[in-house]
């Protein structure tokens, strides 16, 4: 029996999954994200993101990095690396399911603290980041590089 929600509509099951299709690995992507991309930051973690041609509903290729110079031990960048990739993974829905679509072609998400952080402050923070997302991505390209007389 499906579960009903309090507007009698059926529960969407939910896909809580990172496959290899939404990470992104092409360094002329790469470079283009980082080119001509926005960003904004959420300490411990800063978002550079690229803009879609148009609303979609499909998830966004999302790159996850921590800085060597932070981190020297591979071990503490990777744990870092796991965390966030997890936050993202149970936290994706944000975006996908936002009502009309969104607008967010490629995402990174950098770790930019100087220290260790628990799961729980980075999905808080990634979330915050969606809902930014979300406002920001809205508005069209220009208009946020146009400064103000």
């Amino acid at each position: 029996m499906n579960e009903l929600t309090a507007d009698s509509q059926p529960l969407k099951a939910r896909k809580y999954s990172f496959p290899k299709e939404e990470h992104l690995c092409r360094k002329k992507l790469i470079d283009e994200l980082f080119g001509r991309g926005s960003s904004f930051g959420l300490y411990p973690l800063r978002l550079v993101w690229l803009p879609a041609p148009a609303p979609t509903t499909s998830p966004p290729q999302v790159l996850v990095s921590v800085s060597k110079r932070s981190f020297k031990r591979a071990v503490d960048r990777n744990y870092l690396k796991r965390l966030m990739r997890e936050a993202w993974r149970l936290n994706k829905f944000r975006l996908v399911e936002a009502e009309g679509g969104h607008q967010v072609a490629q995402l990174a998400i950098i770790y930019t603290g100087k220290e260790k952080k628990s799961l729980v402050l980075l999905e808080k923070k990634l979330n915050s980041g969606l809902e930014r997302l979300l406002t920001e991505a809205v508005q069209p390209v220009g208009a946020a590089a146009v400064p103000k007389v």
